[in-house]
């Protein structure tokens, strides 16, 4: 299966990990599995709903405390994006929380040099993408945190905010630079923080574009499991064929021989 080269791993969190606030059967014993084998992990996620700090929380509810240096998520790739780009003044779609995140800029929503989207939810309205779109036309630098199709919470699949990103690009013809998955430097970010070479990681999660085949794309071994937001009918269409296929991340331990 071509594992024999992988030393780290990067664990997709929820629909992986979790779901809501309920562990994914076998995950916990999976996690302690790789620890005990000393392969480096590191949690990543696209969410954007929350901060850092939020998601430690939960997953120390989950009986799975981390060190916060293994937890990579996409806003924290965007402060460093931001900064390297010599962005001060960003009008942020994001949540109020997560802007801490974001402490060193300025949240700017009437001339700001760059658009930063997110997932807001249910306060995705008119009023809000269309000032997104005005800042846009008028020269804003355009980035979104992820474009995710859906997500599935409370049992139900509900919209992400890749439909909303593409409904900017189409009206702006502008194409929003993507800095979480599944954009390749987020891939490469991550993997630079475990000192690791891409062909020394397997990705491991339940989004066949964003998680996987962004994975392999960034040339990372990519692994699916049929947990979260998995559909079998999504896989047999997608033009990504992971590496391997697991029906949860419980059985990682026994394919790695562990």
């Amino acid at each position: 299966m071509g594992l024999e080269s992988i030393r780290g791993l990067l664990l997709d969190l929820s629909g992986t990990i979790y779901v809501d606030d309920t562990r994914i059967e076998g995950a916990l014993e999976a996690v302690k599995a790789l620890q005990a084998a000393r392969y480096r992990l590191r949690y990543i996620t696209n969410t954007t709903s929350r901060p850092r700090r939020r998601i430690l929380q939960r997953m120390e509810k989950l009986g799975l405390p981390v060190a916060e240096n293994e937890v990579f998520t996409a806003p924290l790739a965007a402060s460093h994006v931001l900064e390297a780009a010599g962005h001060r003044r960003c009008h942020f779609l994001l949540n109020k929380e997560v802007l801490e995140e974001f402490a060193a800029f300025e949240n700017d929503t009437k001339h700001p040099e760059a658009v930063v989207i997110g997932d807001i939810g249910e306060d995705f309205t008119y009023k809000v993408l269309n000032l997104a779109f005005e800042h846009i036309m008028e020269g804003a630098a355009f980035y979104a945190l992820a474009e995710n199709r859906f997500f599935k919470s409370g049992g139900r699949i509900r919209l992400d905010m890749g439909p909303f990103v593409k409904a900017l690009e189409y009206a702006t013809g502008q194409t929003a630079e993507v800095i979480g998955k599944p954009a390749p430097a987020f891939f490469h970010a991550a993997v630079a923080t475990m000192s690791l070479e891409t062909g020394e990681v397997a990705m491991v999660g339940d989004d066949i574009e964003s998680d996987v085949g962004g994975a392999m794309q960034a040339g990372l071994k990519g692994i699916l499991v049929k947990t979260g937001k998995y559909k079998e009918e999504d896989a047999a269409r997608s033009p990504v064929q992971p590496d391997i296929t697991l029906d949860s991340i419980a059985g990682l331990p026994g394919l790695l021989g562990i």
